[in-house]
């Protein structure tokens, strides 16, 4: 694909949503880390929930750690993996109130550090909430990458590296969000939605009048 053809497709995205962001609710940099942490294998509505009751009584690191394990696994039973996931997350409260005084660090080396936190993760914290040009590759961003022709590669991070190459600057903090977005509600995976694709005309996708 090249770079006018990539330029356009971003501007559509841009235009049709001028101010994307994770679905996922939070009001602080630790609300966020903490909801992408439990997001893991688990939908942003199921999270959503979760962090309704988890939040208004516990919503810093000291919050969580004070509520106990056991309190923490009560207020988040619904999400699948509970018992690890709040595991992880007393870990790294406790490791954020012991080496960042209580705050979310904005450099991937000490986000990685933290148990349960790994480099997509770090990318969603980076970019969301500190509006760094991080690219987080989950399936949907892997799926629609490779299947429009944006930035093919054969695992998360080589597609991770091209996007940060081949997407045009002005477009790089947002692009995450777009892709994910574009790819949960259009180019879904079984059945992608290309006759209601706004960027239809400009993917490489070779099947795609099967769904038109």
């Amino acid at each position: 694909m090249n770079k006018l053809k990539r330029t356009e497709i971003f501007e559509r995205l841009r235009d049709d949503n001028p101010h994307p962001t994770t679905e996922l609710e939070y009001n602080s940099p630790f609300e966020l880390l903490a909801a992408v942490l439990l997001s893991a294998q688990a939908t942003d509505v199921g999270v959503n929930k979760a962090t309704r009751k988890l939040f208004p009584i516990a919503n810093t690191p000291q919050a969580i750690i004070d509520l106990g394990i056991d309190g923490l696994k009560e207020k988040i039973k619904t999400i699948g993996l509970f018992n690890t996931k709040a595991e992880n997350l007393m870990k790294t409260c406790q490791m954020l109130v012991e080496l960042h005084c209580g705050e979310v660090p904005e450099d991937r080396e000490s986000l990685e550090a933290l148990p349960g936190v790994g480099r997509k993760t770090a990318n969603v914290v980076l970019n969301t909430a500190f509006g760094q040009p991080t690219m987080a590759v989950d399936t949907h961003i892997f799926r629609v990458s490779n299947r429009t022709g944006i930035a093919p590669g054969k695992n998360v991070l080589e597609v991770e590296k091209r996007l940060l190459r081949l997407v045009p600057k002005e477009f790089l903090v947002d692009a995450h969000h777009w892709l994910i977005l574009h790819g949960r509600y259009v180019c879904v995976a079984r059945k992608p939605r290309c006759g209601a694709c706004l960027i239809e005309d400009l993917c490489e996708f070779k099947k795609k009048s099967d769904y038109v």
